[in-house]
Order: structure tokens, then C-alpha cells, then sequence
């Protein structure tokens, strides 16, 4: 699934690696593997190498690096696929926070995490000055801690977006980084794997990216960001945040109540205000209690006017710098308050367009499951297996066939009919 407000940078996706790579896969589903990207030929794309290797000679990259390259890049239809398809679904907050980003997996695994790396983390810290709860969060959201990286040829991958040509620029500048990363030694051939979109690593860097912000923390002599070993990874994020503005010791936000009959309007991230002057138009915490001042704050409201509400802060604006996406910055962290043991968020979450909310659409995938209708899962996540089982449900019932959720159909299915 991918969000409708979704701009993105270091990862290309709004989401966490096992999203961006699957496409609306339940989070139990097992990540796109090199296995599923099989090259197929194209004679066109073999010419498009041909010139490619002229400019890439040109900016003077040597041949006995980029003609292995090259000659190992295979046309992958499929990533073209997976790039067209990106904004194909929509999600809630609510369904980002509690069914991908902060799930009780995910913040019992990035506690498991912290304590596995914690000395390697707390030394990150120091150096860069952002705490580890919040490289920890940043890893578990771009490749849950480590375990899915990516397997997919960043090679092939970039240079079939490039030889694609919808975002033809940007992906050749992917590319020939790529190719300065094995031309400066920081990994193998072999091993420069990624997300399908060229994304590489335990934090997910596009190769312009690592290019600038990647580090040696080990001191091996190279930033390899995609070793087993995670700890020039987790550098890397924290010197690309660090670098980005980030304020060690000061929240990314706050979730606050709003008082009655607020102008909604005063919200969004182009508004700024000092706390003081949030406090005197009724703002508080969550507890009634006043916010304390962290700087410049824009109140930002991203699950509409009667969901949660976030007075947000300078770290909250670096991390959309890793990903411009509201909900990833939330994701993140909210991700790192729950790592450190603070609560979950107290609002209310609103409903989907069809008046559900995400255990709703859970409730409804198991009841169809379990009249015969096969949802793959019940994650709540109304994606093309859902769709079809509803249809199926509808046809058989003799139902108008729409392939949509409905209050109406979850009663039905509570009712047995």
C-alpha cells in the first residue's frame, strides 16, 4: 500500500522497505526477492547500455568497473511494474501507526534491537548527537532491524528506471553512483543489492545518498551499509540526520487536545508559532498540562480535524527529510517514544472512507476467510486479495458486485448470511 501524500527521498517510498518492495503485501508476507526479478530481453535496453556507457566513461568512471557492471544488468520489467503502480492505494493514519509502523512487533523487536546493539548505538549517539531510540526507529521502519534489505541488482535495477525514462535523469545519477560506489571499493558487485528503486542497506540509501552521507564508523576503510553487521548503517542515518538539522534532546512532537471550536484552519506545517502562543489559543498536552517550549512548533492534524492532533518540532521537519511523508516522520517518531517506553497515542483515530476502522477491516477479512471467501490474510488492509474475496462474496450472495467494504457487508457477516 502506498499513501496519497506520499514525496519522497532517501527510500523512494513513503513506507517501510517491506511495503515499498511488496505493494500492499500483509507485514507477515515475505519482502520481493532477486528470485521474483527475473531479466528479460530487450534489445532496446541493450542499445540504451551501449550509449549510457559513453556518458558514464565521460565522468570518469574506468572501464574495468563499469564494463562488469553493465555487462551483469539485466531489463527488469517488473521494477518498471512496481514504479507505476506506487500511489495505487491509500491508507489512514491509523492504519499506518498500528498495522506497519508502531505495531507491538515492531516496537518489542526495535526494544530487542537497542538492547542487542545498545553500546554500538549509545557510541552513534555520541558522535552524531541523535539518540538511538531514534536510529533504532529509522532502521526498524526502512528494513524491520536488518532483516529485509533488499535483494534485488541495484545495477539493474537503476538503469531499467533510467532506460524507462519516466524518471530517466534521476535514476542515470542513481546509477553512475552506484557505479562510484564500486569504483571506490565500499562493496562487491555482487553485493550491491537493494529495494527495487536502488534503495541499499539497513537504512535504506538511494545511491546519491550514500554517496554524500554514508560513513566508515567501523573504520575498516569502508561504508558498507550492507554487511550483517549494522553499524556503518546505523552511522550513516544518524550523520545524515545530524547533518539535516536534528536537536539532540528535544522531541520530534507532541501530541496535544485541542480546545472547543478551534480554528482548524491555524493547522499545517506551513504555520509556525511559538509554543507560548499555541498555549494561548487553548492548546495543551495530552494531560491539560502545558507544553513545553521546544522552539518553533506547527500544529499539524493528520488524520483530519477530530483525529489525533501533534504539535510538531525542528526534528520532526528533519526527518521528513529522510522522507517527506507526515505519516513516516509520525511513524518514526512515534516509533522511537514506544522503543523508549513512553505510551501509545491517546486520540482518536477516524475511520476509512467506507466507515471502518483498521479492526473493522481485520474483523471482515477473517469472517470472509472463514465463510470460504480466502482473504490472504487478515491484516486489515483491503488490497486486491480482499477486493476479490468481497466480489466472490457478493456474486455468490447475490449482492451488487463491487469489490468494496462496507459497514453493511461486515454485519452481514457478523449475522452469518
Amino acid at each position: 500500500m502506498y499513501l496519497s501524500r506520499r514525496s519522497t527521498f532517501l527510500g523512494l517510498c513513503a513506507l517501510p522497505l517491506s511495503a515499498c518492495m511488496g505493494g500492499g503485501v500483509p507485514m507477515s508476507a515475505p519482502v520481493a526477492r532477486a528470485a521474483t526479478m527475473r531479466p528479460q530481453p530487450n534489445p532496446d535496453f541493450d542499445a540504451w547500455k551501449a550509449r549510457f556507457r559513453g556518458r558514464a566513461l565521460a565522468t570518469g568512471i574506468p572501464a574495468n568497473v563499469l564494463d562488469p557492471a553493465l555487462n551483469s544488468a539485466g531489463f527488469l520489467p517488473d521494477v518498471i511494474a512496481r514504479d507505476r503502480r506506487q500511489a495505487e492505494f491509500t491508507r489512514t493514519l491509523e492504519d499506518y501507526i498500528q498495522g506497519i509502523a508502531v505495531t507491538d512487533e515492531r516496537v518489542a523487536a526495535g526494544r530487542a534491537a537497542l538492547s542487542r546493539h545498545n553500546a554500538t548505538l549509545r557510541a552513534i549517539e555520541q558522535r552524531f548527537g541523535v539518540e538511538a531510540e531514534v536510529i533504532t526507529a529509522v532502521w526498524g521502519l526502512e528494513s524491520r532491524y536488518g532483516t529485509e534489505r533488499g535483494d534485488i541488482p541495484v545495477i539493474s535495477a537503476t538503469a531499467t528506471l533510467a532506460f524507462d525514462g519516466r524518471r530517466g535523469a534521476f535514476f542515470e545519477n542513481q546509477l553512475l553512483a552506484a557505479l562510484r560506489i564500486l569504483q571506490r571499493g565500499d562493496t562487491t558487485l555482487a553485493n550491491l543489492r537493494g529495494s527495487w528503486a536502488g534503495a541499499m542497506g539497513h537504512t535504506q540509501f538511494i545511491p546519491t545518498t550514500y554517496q554524500d552521507y554514508a560513513v566508515d564508523f567501523t573504520g575498516n576503510g569502508r561504508r558498507d551499509i550492507w554487511a550483517e553487521d549494522p553499524t556503518d548503517g546505523l552511522a550513516s542515518a544518524a550523520n545524515y540526520l545530524s547533518r539535516m538539522g536534528w536537536r539532540r534532546g528535544q522531541p520530534w512532537g507532541v501530541e496535544v487536545r485541542l480546545p472547543q471550536r478551534f480554528d482548524t484552519g491555524l493547522a499545517g506545517r506551513g504555520s509556525t508559532r511559538a509554543v507560548a502562543a499555541w498555549a494561548g489559543l487553548g492548546i495543551r498536552d495530552m494531560d491539560g498540562r502545558n507544553v513545553p517550549d521546544h522552539g518553533a512548533a506547527s500544529l499539524i492534524l493528520p488524520d483530519g480535524p477530530r483525529g489525533p492532533a501533534f504539535l510538531v518540532f525542528q526534528n520532526f521537519r528533519t526527518i521528513l527529510r529522510y522522507n517527506n511523508s507526515e505519516f513516516y516522520a509520525i511513524g518514526v517518531g512515534h516509533l522511537s517514544d514506544r522503543i523508549a517506553g513512553r505510551g501509545p497515542i491517546r486520540g482518536d483515530f477516524q475511520p476509512d472512507r467506507f466507515g471502518l476502522r483498521v479492526g473493522d477491516r481485520r474483523e471482515l477479512q477473517h469472517l470472509l476467510t472463514r465463510a470460504g471467501f480466502d482473504t490472504q490474510g487478515a491484516d486489515g488492509v483491503i488490497g486486491p486479495n480482499s477486493e476479490t474475496a468481497i466480489r466472490a462474496y457478493q456474486q455468490a450472495r447475490g449482492l451488487p458486485v463491487t469489490g468494496q467494504p462496507s459497514r453493511a457487508l461486515l454485519e452481514r457477516l457478523r449475522q452469518g448470511v
